[in-house]
């Protein structure tokens, strides 16, 4: 693509300089005199960290959303890019970025917000010694430069076609450098953002504060509290008393119980994350294709979906219908259910009683997954086990790879596909996000293709190509593609849930 058409391709995103939906307009919103200014949010697990640079999971997103901005960020509605810390950029040539920051700003701890920061934090992030999980967001860029105090330079090793989706991520929200210096931010995390961290009481809760220096207008919620509740039935107690006035990720044999609830209401709609069965890939028999195969067609996905209650839906790609990259029939070379060709390639081969065990994390949709895909496997000859960890000790597990099978999501927070097959496929990040460990010479060339590429139709094939060449591969069996849901007391205004599943704070009040 000529490079005038890639500066076209974004001049709807630098017209709408004027930040995401809504910022800034608190005098519009009627706030009650009378009702507290605070708002609690149920957590099933507790955070794994709450730094950017050193967690990748939603629940630690969560708090740090609040906490940290990034320099874009995805219109919630829309998931339309949009300048944030950012004023504006400019594509010189294509392999350059040029990112014009926005003034005046400072981190919770008083060090101003400059390029040396963002140039700071994206050092960190690309560093092999700090091991960030989300380090291939900026793989592609080969230096980072201060050209003065607020503009930075970005430069690519080839063009990067999802660099605006990678620097909304929240895993490349700027961090303050003097915080990261001298303390450790996992713990005690400064940013920019409308909260300011106040303490975490681990295995309990997590309190945030309004920041009242904030450099748009400041937030209404003055306290925001993470509350640790790992069963779903006590939170939704918790709901209906007003205990907590919000939770997501609604379990759907419960849904039907929280429709219920008075003064509750309830948020659905289709989103970009995969959940799915990954298979270690350095371990027998999980190298072997015909066992891959023998638990593709015997797992009926159907079966989970059906007892979503609409919260799920059936498709076999690994890249979904609200994701950039999907075409519609990539589905269609998947491994359908077949118990009987399951049973006969698993006899064939010599796996009937072999025995697995299903590593999970103790969330309810995963558990569920587990004991469907138990019972399943179980019929076709197989011996399989379960073993449930806790949030954060599941994910070191899994990403050292210390598992046979496990199941996995992947929120696809950019709505990119090279984003989603990158960091989680390619051989480059066996070891961060790779928990799966697959390595395929011709995928990783398709991937980098379909990254190093700014013409959006010829990345489209490529990663059409990736994807139905890993769906066949069967390094991941797709259980369903989520919808996106919450449930929250009527006295919350303005919360509005993203595709990607993520929520920002800033502009909710209580009425």
């Amino acid at each position: 693509m000529k490079l005038n058409r890639v500066i076209s391709m974004f001049a709807i995103l630098i017209a709408s300089v004027v930040l995401i939906s809504g910022c800034g307009n608190k005098s519009s919103k009627e706030i009650s005199k009378e009702k507290k200014q605070e708002i609690t949010y149920a957590s099933t697990s507790d955070a794994a960290g709450l730094s950017p640079i050193d967690t990748n999971d939603s629940i630690s997103s969560n708090v740090t959303m609040q906490v940290y901005e990034t320099l874009f960020i995805q219109d919630p509605e829309t998931m339309e890019i949009k300048p944030l810390l950012a004023e504006s950029y400019d594509n010189p040539d294509e392999n350059t970025w040029t990112i014009k920051l926005r003034e005046g700003i400072k981190f919770h701890d008083g060090t101003p917000f400059n390029a040396e920061a963002v140039k700071y934090t994206f050092d960190q992030l690309k560093d092999p010694d700090r091991a960030a999980p989300r380090a291939s967001l900026l793989e592609p860029v080969d230096s980072i430069e201060v050209k003065d105090e607020y503009i930075v330079e970005l430069k690519t090793k080839k063009p990067y076609g999802p660099m605006l989706a990678a620097l909304s991520h929240t895993n490349a929200a700027i961090v303050s450098p003097t915080a990261d210096k001298e303390d450790d931010i996992n713990k005690d995390p400064v940013g920019t953002g409308p909260f300011v961290f106040e303490e975490w009481e681990e295995g309990d809760h997590i309190t945030l504060r309004r920041n009242e220096d904030y450099w748009r207008d400041s937030a209404d919620l003055e306290t925001v509290t993470f509350k640790i509740v790992p069963e779903m039935s006590t939170a939704i107690s918790m709901l209906e008393t007003g205990e907590v006035q919000f939770i997501d990720n609604l379990p759907s044999d419960l849904l039907p119980r929280i429709e219920s609830l008075n003064d509750v209401k309830v948020q659905k709609s289709e989103g970009t994350r995969v959940s799915f069965l990954g298979f270690n890939m350095e371990e027998e028999p999980f190298t072997d294709l015909k066992f891959r195969q023998a638990v593709a067609y015997g797992i009926d996905q159907e079966a989970y979906v059906n007892q979503l209650n609409g919260l799920g839906i059936m498709n076999e790609s690994l890249i979904g219908p609200k994701v950039f990259g999907y075409k519609e029939g990539a589905e269609d070379v998947a491994y359908p259910f077949d118990k009987e060709k399951a049973k006969q390639i698993i006899e064939e081969n010599g796996y009937k009683g072999k025995k697995i065990t299903l590593l999970a994390a103790n969330r309810d949709n995963y558990k569920k997954m587990a004991e469907i895909v138990q019972s399943q496997l179980t019929d076709i000859g197989l011996d399989v086990k379960i073993e449930t960890m806790e949030w954060a000790t599941f994910l070191d597990t899994a990403r050292k790879g210390n598992f046979e099978m496990t199941f996995l999501g992947w929120a696809n927070s950019t709505a990119d596909g090279s984003e989603l097959l990158y960091p989680n496929l390619h051989s480059d990040t066996i070891d961060a996000s790779n928990y799966t460990r697959y390595s395929n010479p011709e995928f990783d060339k398709l991937v980098e293709e379909s990254r190093n590429n700014v013409d959006q139709d010829e990345r489209l094939e490529k990663l059409n190509e990736a994807n139905i060449m890993a769906i066949k591969d069967a390094p991941w069996i797709v259980m369903e593609h989520g919808t996106v849901s919450a449930a929250y007391s009527k006295s919350v205004d303005g919360l509005l849930i993203s595709p990607n599943g993520q929520w920002s704070l800033y502009n909710v009040s209580r009425k």
